[in-house]
């Protein structure tokens, strides 16, 4: 083994340890049980309002006066862009090779429970939102810290943006859009070959950089308007896809699901066969898909034109099942129905998935993932630039957030050349960090955001008779 190939496995290794010991079972307990804790809390109020949230995505409370920077429509479609990306297609695949099929319960388990931590995180993202040094309004857990907390708690604020800045980076989404047009498109073509692919890599990165940087260059506002017209357009084409593959498999249905559900307590088809790793994995993707209580979203959300927290909280409750009920349900009904979970031909991540969509729709399906795959990685990468400038922001100014911008773009064009299993323990390990402090102020202010449900529902529901 030559020197860079061990210190490349080395790394993966260490990165991967790295994982393994932020997502223990602490990090588990605190997201899970934080989640059923604020679903308790606030006596499942926030699961009573999904027909008041979509009422707000359709405009109907929208001020142009209200303080904030984009319409709650574009602020969800904005943190929809940050969750509905590649976790949704290439991270189901690698839970279902990690943890088999019992994964997917454990992710749809996050989800419904981070339905109560997404209500919490984003009214207190609208509810304790701060000027930064440039004087202009944001939002997001660094903010909510430093607004409602003693300055005690600052180094959490801190703590955040500097996982922040690390775990929106735009490696991951890179590396899988990249690799599926080499693998679809330039092998195929005869412009790479499985063993030289790095001029093709370089070629299609940049141009991916520079579709990116002409959106960043918008800042949010130009984000939210592309956001708000990918993502739903995102949704329907997946669901369309997803349906074909149900009813070509109509009878194999229940039997599937009484898989994952049999599989998710018994671990017999994960490495391993223990159940707590079954969970971790499918905990571990499912927080890593749609967010709930890893704070990202949280400035999204924050900047949402509104004057009332809780109607926020109401829209971004939505996120968590549009984002792992549907989209995460799509992708492993397609993977399990099809059976290439089970051949080691499939490959892992997003390879896996593309076997599934051309094994339904051979010669065209893995143009439509392409079509899919680059949907979401553009959305979530130009998404994620707006997080981790304002994570660098917070900690060294607004005016110079700026020299986030040539780094972040640089590293979408080394992501798409670096190990998955690199990217995958750095960016899962990050986002444990992130969650600690996210976790942590909510806990410590869910009374107040308690407080200000009971007022917002008592109005609403006044305003009604």
């Amino acid at each position: 083994m030559s020197a860079k190939n061990s210190f490349l496995s080395q790394l993966e290794t260490a990165l991967n340890q790295f994982a393994d010991a932020m997502w223990s079972t602490p990090l588990v307990a605190l997201l899970v049980g934080g989640g059923l804790f604020f679903a308790i809390y606030s006596r499942l109020q926030p699961y009573r309002h999904f027909g008041h949230g979509i009422a707000v995505l359709r405009g109907k409370y929208d001020r142009a006066d209200d303080p904030g920077q984009v319409p709650h429509a574009q602020a969800l479609s904005t943190a929809l862009a940050g969750t509905l990306g590649l976790g949704n297609i290439s991270g189901v695949a690698i839970a279902i090779a990690a943890g088999g099929p019992g994964a997917i319960l454990w992710m749809w388990v996050t989800a419904i429970i981070g339905v109560a931590t997404k209500f919490y995180t984003a009214s207190l993202a609208v509810m304790f939102r701060g000027k930064d040094s440039a004087g202009e309004i944001q939002g997001g857990p660094m903010y909510v810290i430093r607004e409602a907390l003693p300055k005690a708690f600052w180094p959490l604020a801190a703590l955040f943006c500097l996982a922040g800045m690390i775990g929106t980076l735009p490696v991951f989404q890179a590396n899988q859009l990249i690799q599926l047009l080499r693998d679809a498109v330039a092998i195929p073509a005869g412009w790479a070959s499985a063993d030289s692919h790095l001029g093709f890599d370089f070629i299609a990165s940049s141009a991916v950089a520079l579709l990116a940087l002409v959106v960043i260059l918008g800042r949010i506002e130009r984000i939210g308007r592309l956001t708000v017209r990918l993502v739903p357009s995102m949704v329907v084409l997946y669901l369309g896809m997803t349906a074909v593959v149900l009813w070509q498999n109509l009878e194999q249905i229940p039997a599937i699901i009484s898989l994952i559900i049999s599989d998710a307590f018994s671990g017999q088809a994960a490495a391993g066969g223990a159940i707590g790793s079954v969970i971790m994995i499918g905990v571990r993707r499912g927080a890593f898909s749609n967010e709930a209580g890893i704070g990202t979203e949280s400035m999204a959300h924050g900047a949402a034109k509104t004057q009332e927290p809780i109607r926020e909280g109401v829209v971004a409750m939505i996120g968590p099942v549009v984002d792992t009920l549907v989209v995460c349900s799509c992708t492993a009904f397609i993977i399990l129905l099809t059976g290439v979970w089970q051949e080691p031909s499939a490959g892992q991540g997003v390879s896996m998935t593309a076997a599934a969509i051309e094994q339904v729709f051979p010669g065209v399906g893995i143009y439509l993932l392409i079509v899919m795959v680059a949907l979401l990685s553009f959305s979530t990468i130009v998404t994620y630039w707006f997080y981790g400038a304002k994570c660098l922001g917070f900690l060294i100014g607004a005016e110079r957030q700026h020299y986030y911008t040539p780094c972040y773009i640089a590293l979408i064009v080394i992501g798409a050349v670096v190990s998955l299993n690199v990217v995958n323990g750095l960016l899962v390990g990050i986002y444990a960090v992130m969650a600690i402090p996210t976790m942590i102020s909510t806990f410590l202010l869910a009374p107040k955001v308690n407080a200000a449900a009971r007022d917002y529902f008592c109005r609403l529901k006044r305003e009604a008779l």
